[in-house]
Formats: C-alpha cells, structure tokens, sequence
C-alpha cells in the first residue's frame, strides 16, 4: 500500500470543507493521553461541530442491511478499510480492538455502549464472508459493513474519507490491486455527532485512554 497515498493531501481540505478547522484536527491527533480518568464536557471534544456522519445504508456480515439508525443511543467507531490491505489496515484494526479490549475490561458498562465498526472502501472483494473472516481476526465485537459502490461512495463523502483504486502490478491478476485511502478513525455519540480520532497509528494503549476519555 502507498503509505503516502494514506495521508492523502486532498483529505485535510475535504475535512475542512465540511467545517473541521485544522486547530481541530491537530488538537485530535495530539490530545494528551496521561491522566485520562475523567471524562471531558462534550463540547470540549475534538470534533464538536464538524459536519461529519449522517444517515447510511449498507450490509453487515450476515448480510442483513444496516442503516445508521441501528446504532442510535450508542458511541461507535468508524474505521475505513479494506481486507485485502497488506499493511495499514490490519495494524489501526488491531490497535483499535486491543484498545477496545482493555477498555471494555476497565469499563465494561461504558464498553457495552460502544460499537466499533470496520467500513471496507473495497466492496467489489469485500463480501460480507470476507468481511467476517477479516473482523474474526480482532474479536467479536468488531461489526463489518459492506455494500454497493455506490452505498459505500455515499458514506465515504459523509465521512469525508479519500479512497481511490490503483491499478494491479503489471503482470499481476486484475483482482491483484491495491486501494489507496485516508487513514482516521471517527469516534462518534450516541447522537451520531462526531467526538474525537481515535489514535490507531500509535497503539492500543493510546486508543484505550482516548475511550476513557471520551465514553461515558
């Protein structure tokens, strides 16, 4: 995977068009990560006010149709992936569900509000089968979500998420390819507003500290 394409430079003026300020985004991906015992007043989170979510409709492992909806009244994560990805997505998965985890064990009544969710930007591979096999690796609680081109397109822009398909090696199966795409993890309220990123890139320790924060 193109580790520069992750961090595409289009994704920051994506996220500003829809209303993110950039003091925000910085603020979120350097909260510090010590003394997070308390949690923090919701309007001093990260996110508040980012034009960010919205409804969607997509299909779950079993493949039954979801709608956002569904999770209402519950804190989820938001993480856009694929399965097929050789690197970065199973690293952020399993740095989230290892933060999850000791989460869930320190609070286990906060944890049982809290859902998080593995969207695939490659739903012409991921079928709901792949996508059980690859959310089995990180734990149960992991939900995977899938659905049409252009389900997923629309959740993505919701989303502000870049993803883009490059083509397979030469000399390579065309089913071979890779995807580039941007790299976050959206914790959002039980009201579907946006609250914070999640820092999957460091490990699950930071992840843990950044729920306790914020998962009341």
């Amino acid at each position: 995977m193109n580790r520069h394409a992750m961090d595409h430079p289009s994704f920051l003026p994506i996220i500003a068009r829809k209303c993110l300020s950039a003091l925000a985004l910085a603020t979120a991906l350097t909260l510090p990560l010590a003394a997070c015992n308390n949690a923090a007043p919701a309007s001093d989170a990260p996110l508040a006010g980012a034009q960010l979510g919205g409804d969607f409709t997509l299909v779950n492992e079993a493949g039954k149709t979801v709608h956002a909806a569904d999770f209402a009244g519950k804190y989820t994560v938001f993480y856009f992936g694929y399965t097929y990805c050789p690197d970065v997505c199973p690293l952020d998965a399993a740095n989230l569900m290892q933060g999850y985890h000791a989460f869930a064990k320190a609070h286990p009544d906060k944890a049982a509000r809290l859902v998080p969710i593995f969207v695939s930007i490659d739903p012409a591979r991921d079928t709901p089968q792949v996508l059980a096999q690859f959310t089995g690796n990180f734990g149960k609680e992991l939900v995977g979500l899938t659905g049409s081109s252009d389900q997923i397109a629309t959740v993505a822009k919701e989303f502000a998420v870049y993803y883009q398909k490059r083509a397979a090696p030469k000399g390579a199966a065309p089913q071979a390819y890779l995807m580039d795409h941007s790299r976050a993890a959206y914790l959002m309220g039980p009201d579907g507003k946006p609250i914070a990123l999640l820092p999957v890139e460091q490990n699950g320790e930071a992840v843990a500290a950044e729920l306790t924060r914020w998962v009341r």
